[in-house]
């Protein structure tokens, strides 16, 4: 199987959803053609609208509710709904079992920073690690169990509070070019069916060690139920130009921090995911499957956004991406409870071998980034 990489950027066809037209751009690519005709000024009028209907309703808690990590961009999007457009925000935070300092320190400086109320929500350990290790062992997607939670405890939270907007940031189908579309649309309401979930839901990992009542948390809340109680949920990518490295450069000096070692291993920048430790080899395992992963993400996305040239990504991409990011792999199998020969079985059995070959005791992929 040959990899076939798109002539604009660097993103391979193996990634699941993208096909590479005729000139040999990707989804991703197109979208950005898609963006630059956009009529912002419009749909920043749509959201100020938005605003506003929740302001005259003066409802009695909270305007809105942002999900955050502290990291660049939901600091952003927590921000701009406070700041710009003066909204009553609640942030809500999903724990993170192994945070960094770094994730720490930011997620503190955030909220003294803007200044808002705060919750976290944190999932029973026992529950949260069995879930994780199944969705490890049989997807190679550990970090599945988080999104599914991430989403689903934000949009509960806000049904418990009767918060009538979640404020998601950008719609990673559009953006970063995935499996549903080829559009932007304003409505996240159906954001637990998003490409981080798929078509699977908590109850796929239902056995006789996780129960129905361990899963509150994990539960996605039925539409109509949602309807009835006016809660909405929108991307703020939607409305707003959205951009990684904008909103890092607008959350640095109000007091976010970069990985302080430098760089994670496979990657090109320093403030990219590094809240917590369970994170990069979630990632690492795309590069099993499909033979990409960090390196391709992050310099596409500047190239998208014409802060980097295609050779220059290329050159990059070739020296980062066969770094292992072992660098806190003891604690991961710690708190997975699995041995580094069950953790090597796994990864043997996720990689892809129509896109590797194995060479003078080790694996490289048969064909290279050019």
């Amino acid at each position: 199987m040959k990899i076939n990489f798109c002539s604009n950027c660097v993103m391979p066809d193996t990634k699941p959803g993208v096909w590479l037209d005729d000139r040999g751009f990707c989804n991703a690519c197109r979208a950005k053609e898609i963006k630059s005709e956009i009529d912002w000024d419009a749909r920043y009028n749509d959201l100020e609208a938005i605003v506003e209907d929740i302001k005259q309703a003066e409802h009695p808690f909270y305007d809105c509710i942002v999900p955050v990590s502290g990291g660049k961009d939901s600091w952003y999007q927590a921000a701009m709904l406070a700041e710009r457009f003066g909204l009553k925000v609640l942030c809500v935070t999903l724990g993170a079992h192994l945070p960094t300092t770094e994730g720490i320190e930011n997620l503190n400086n955030m909220i003294k920073d803007l200044n808002v109320d705060h919750m976290k929500v944190t999932i029973k350990p026992s529950v949260f690690r069995k879930i994780r290790k199944k969705c490890l062992v049989q997807q190679g997607e550990p970090n599945w169990a988080e999104h599914c939670a991430m989403f689903s405890s934000v949009v509960n939270t806000a049904l418990i509070y009767e918060v009538p907007l979640v404020v998601w940031g950008e719609d990673i189908a559009f953006e970063f070019g995935g499996l549903q579309r080829s559009d932007s649309k304003p409505s996240a309401i159906a954001i637990d069916k998003s490409d981080l979930i798929k078509e699977k839901t908590i109850f796929d990992w239902l056995d006789e060690d996780i129960s129905d009542r361990d899963i509150f948390f994990y539960k996605y809340p039925e539409y109509e139920k949602l309807e009835q109680a006016g809660v909405k949920s929108i991307y703020l990518g939607h409305y707003l130009r959205w951009y990684g490295r904008q909103n890092y450069e607008f959350v640095k000096p109000r007091g976010f921090v970069g990985r302080k070692a430098g760089p994670l291993p496979g990657n090109y920048l320093n403030y990219d995911n590094i809240d917590e430790k369970l994170c990069e080899i979630n990632i690492w395992f795309k590069y099993l499957k499909f033979g990409f992963w960090r390196a391709t993400d992050q310099t596409c996305y500047d190239i998208w956004n014409d802060r980097l040239s295609r050779s220059d990504a290329v050159q990059i991409v070739n020296n980062l991406q066969d770094e292992k990011p072992f660098n806190d792999l003891e604690d991961f199998l710690a708190f997975h409870m699995i041995s580094r020969s069950e953790f090597d079985e796994t990864v043997d059995r996720f990689r892809n071998k129509d896109l590797w070959k194995y060479e003078s005791g080790e694996w490289t992929l048969k064909n290279r980034l050019v």
